[in-house]
């Protein structure tokens, strides 16, 4: 199954695309962890998204497409992915559309975590890290074990939380019509414990 996980800024795409994906027995694919690890492992296009990125500049779609295509091509792939954070625009999920037809794939689902803006903010300043694992935790909703020494991102202020939902309604979201014409789109109510939302989700998935 080829899926992707929708919904603005801290709804918990990730969280819950960690949590399924062993369910659906395929990856989770995020491109900013992938672009992450091409630039940390200097590989030829992790270079070329250095260059961008030091200049201030957003990557091409198509450098994004690449490395999309490179990861949908691995053995662990070849059952489908959860796509998490991609497409932003509807360029991207025209450009997605095209990749998978290409491999004979097509996106099955798309699930839409529906998650308010106050409760957006209340899980994102929240929100604490171990910086060896990257592991993520809740100060009230998941907290780190005793003793472990946890940070707090620079970006998980409620300023910055309100600046990424304003920008996903007016540029991420407008992508959505795109699969509700393909009666793609599954809505799920993301507020609420991790099992519930996960439970919810493998619902709408038929799980």
């Amino acid at each position: 199954m080829d899926l992707i996980l929708f919904g603005p800024p801290g709804a918990g795409k990730g969280t819950q695309a960690t949590r399924i994906k062993e369910a659906l027995e395929v990856p989770q694919i995020s491109t900013g962890d992938m672009m992450r690890a091409a630039r940390r492992e200097g590989t030829p296009l992790g270079k070329k998204f250095d260059e961008y990125m030091q200049a201030g500049k957003l990557v091409p779609d198509s450098m994004v497409l690449e490395l999309m295509k490179e990861r949908l091509s691995k053995p662990d792939a070849a059952k489908g992915a959860i796509f998490d954070g991609f497409p932003r625009t509807k360029a991207q999920a025209e450009a997605l559309d095209e990749l998978l037809a290409a491999m004979d794939r097509k996106i099955d689902a798309v699930v839409v975590l529906d998650v308010p803006l106050e409760d957006i903010v209340d899980r994102v300043t929240g929100r604490r890290q171990d910086p060896t694992s990257g592991q993520v935790y809740h100060v009230r909703y998941n907290p780190p074990p005793a003793g472990l020494e946890v940070i707090q991102r620079k970006d998980d202020t409620e300023e910055v939380v309100r600046k990424r939902f304003e920008e996903y309604e007016a540029n991420t979201k407008p992508v959505l019509p795109h699969y509700e014409a393909k009666g793609l789109v599954k809505r799920v109510d993301g507020v609420g414990s991790l099992d519930e939302v996960t439970e919810r989700i493998r619902s709408a998935l038929g799980e």
